[in-house]
């Protein structure tokens, strides 16, 4: 099997078809423009952003959304919407970004096309009310580590919750992100959780993905 990619040189494109993921009932692609519905329905929902952030206006998410639809490391790093392969509803995000220390958002200045960002990588999720309790940010979170660690070339995910969001602690356990106490990111104290590559290999999920490098 050959070895990931170094982070130290240019980063081949994965094609379009590459960045499609699928999971047993959903499909994530990355985010376009065409979802600014989604984008305002998610971050105009006090419910949704409790713990992550305040209240964006409609204008304010449709000014932002150019910038969050950009990607780095040849595709690689960036935002996804998650979709029901049934229905084609959508339901939600899934990230692999830059994790900020001091900073209250992502850096998107570190989305280098053919780049790894100089930073820690975060898996994150965010659904819709209507998509809660029903094991899909599990889901999308185990389907991005898998990405992650079969497509780029990083020895570790990191993720970081508000102290307070146990139900969110309890989803990154459950996908194998241990327990790192309380660390830094977006300007304030944060519990924090972390995967290396090996510990992903000896998951259920690591082992069923068979291991693949590249």
């Amino acid at each position: 099997m050959k070895e990931p990619p170094s982070r130290d040189r240019a980063v081949p494109h994965l094609p379009p078809e590459g960045l499609v993921l699928r999971t047993a009932r959903l499909e994530l692609r990355p985010l376009t423009l065409e979802d600014e519905d989604l984008a305002v329905a998610l971050f105009t929902d006090p419910e949704v952003v409790r713990y992550v952030c305040d209240v964006y206006t409609p204008e304010a998410i449709k000014d932002h959304l150019p910038v969050e639809v950009e990607r780095g490391a040849g595709g690689r790093i960036g935002i996804w919407t998650a979709k029901l392969i049934e229905t084609g509803a959508k339901i939600g995000t899934g990230v692999l970004l830059p994790l900020p220390i001091d900073a209250k958002d992502t850096d998107w200045s570190l989305l280098v096309h053919d780049r790894y960002p100089d930073a820690e990588i975060e898996v994150g999720y965010m659904l819709l009310p209507g998509a809660w309790g029903q094991g899909f940010a599990t889901e999308i979170c185990v389907c991005l580590l898998q990405f992650a660690f079969e497509h780029m070339a990083l020895d570790e995910i990191k993720a970081v919750t508000d102290p307070g969001n146990l139900a969110s602690q309890r989803v990154l356990q459950k996908c194998g992100l241990a327990a790192e106490g309380m660390r830094r990111a977006y300007g304030e104290d944060c519990a924090g959780f972390g995967i290396t590559r090996r510990a992903w290999g000896n998951t259920a999920q690591g082992r069923g993905a068979g291991g693949r490098r590249g």
